[in-house]
C-alpha cells in the first residue's frame, strides 16, 4: 500500500473507533447515576464509620460534567473491543498470513483480560479509599471533589485493565519471532520489579493486601506467557527439525 492507502485506511479505523466510543458513551450516559451510587459506596461507608464524608460538587455543572466524564470513561471501557480490533485490522495487513491468523487469537485473549483487569481494579479500590480516609485527623471532615474522586477511580480501572493486557504482547512478539520464550523467562526480575513497583503506585503503600490483589495475577500472566512462548519455542523448533531431516540427503 501506498502512503496515501495507508491514511484512508487509517482514518477508516479511525471513524469505526469513534463510532464505537459514541455509542459506548451514549448507552454509559443513561446509566450515569447507578453508575454513581456504585462509585460512591466506598463515601457512604465512610459516611457511616465517621459521619463526615461527602462527595462535593463544587461548580453549578459539577452533576452534568460528572455525567460527562462518566460518559467518556465507560464508554472507552464498553467500546474497547471496537477501537482494540481496529488497532489490529490496521496493523495486520502489514502481517504474513500466519501472523494475520495469531491477530485473532491476541484479541481474543487482549480483550477479556482487559476486563478482567478493571474488575479487578474495581475490587481493590473501595480498600484504598477506605484506606486512605483513615489518615484525616479528628475534627476534620472528607469532601471529595468529584472530579479528583472519580478521575482517580475511573482512572484505575484503565489503567490496570491495559497492565492485564501486556502479557499478550509479549506471546505476540514471540509469534512474531522478535522475542524468544527464553528472552522473556531472563527477565523475570525485571518484570518481578516492574510489577511490583506498578502495584504500589496503583494502591497505598500501607495497603499490603490491595497490593498483593493485584500483583499475584499480574505475576500469573506474566509466568503464564512465558510458558505459552516457550512452548511456541518448541514447537517451532520441531518443525524446523522435521523440515531439516527431510531435506537430508538419504
Amino acid at each position: 500500500m501506498s502512503l496515501g492507502q495507508h491514511l484512508v485506511e487509517l482514518r477508516k479505523r479511525l471513524m469505526i473507533a469513534a463510532a464505537g466510543l459514541v455509542v459506548g458513551m451514549v448507552i454509559a450516559f443513561f446509566l450515569a447515576q447507578p453508575i454513581v451510587e456504585l462509585l460512591t459506596v466506598p463515601i457512604n461507608v465512610i459516611n457511616e464509620r465517621t459521619g463526615k464524608a461527602v462527595l462535593n460538587y463544587d461548580t453549578v455543572t459539577g452533576g452534568f460534567d460528572l455525567q460527562i466524564r462518566i460518559a467518556f470513561a465507560v464508554g472507552l471501557i464498553l467500546s474497547a473491543p471496537v477501537w482494540l480490533s481496529q488497532i489490529w485490522l490496521f496493523v495486520a495487513p502489514g502481517l504474513t498470513r500466519k501472523e494475520v491468523r495469531y491477530t485473532w487469537g491476541f484479541l481474543g485473549a487482549a480483550i477479556p483480560l482487559f476486563f478482567a483487569g478493571a474488575f479487578a481494579g474495581w475490587l481493590v479500590m473501595p480498600h484504598i479509599i477506605e484506606l486512605m480516609s483513615t489518615f484525616v485527623p479528628d475534627g476534620a471532615a472528607n469532601f471529595f471533589q468529584y472530579s479528583y474522586y472519580y478521575d482517580f477511580v475511573l482512572k484505575l480501572l484503565l489503567v490496570v485493565g491495559v497492565a492485564f493486557v501486556l502479557p499478550v504482547f509479549l506471546v505476540l512478539l514471540n509469534v512474531m519471532g522478535i522475542m524468544s520464550g527464553k528472552a522473556i523467562l531472563r527477565g523475570w526480575r525485571v518484570a518481578i520489579i516492574a510489577i511490583t513497583v506498578f502495584t504500589a503506585l496503583a494502591t497505598p503503600a500501607a495497603d499490603v493486601i490491595s497490593m498483593f490483589l493485584l500483583a499475584i495475577p499480574m505475576l500469573f500472566l506474566y509466568f503464564a506467557s512465558v510458558g505459552v512462548a516457550l512452548l511456541v519455542d518448541r514447537r517451532r523448533a520441531k518443525r524446523a527439525a522435521a523440515i531439516l531431516a527431510t531435506d537430508l540427503p538419504a
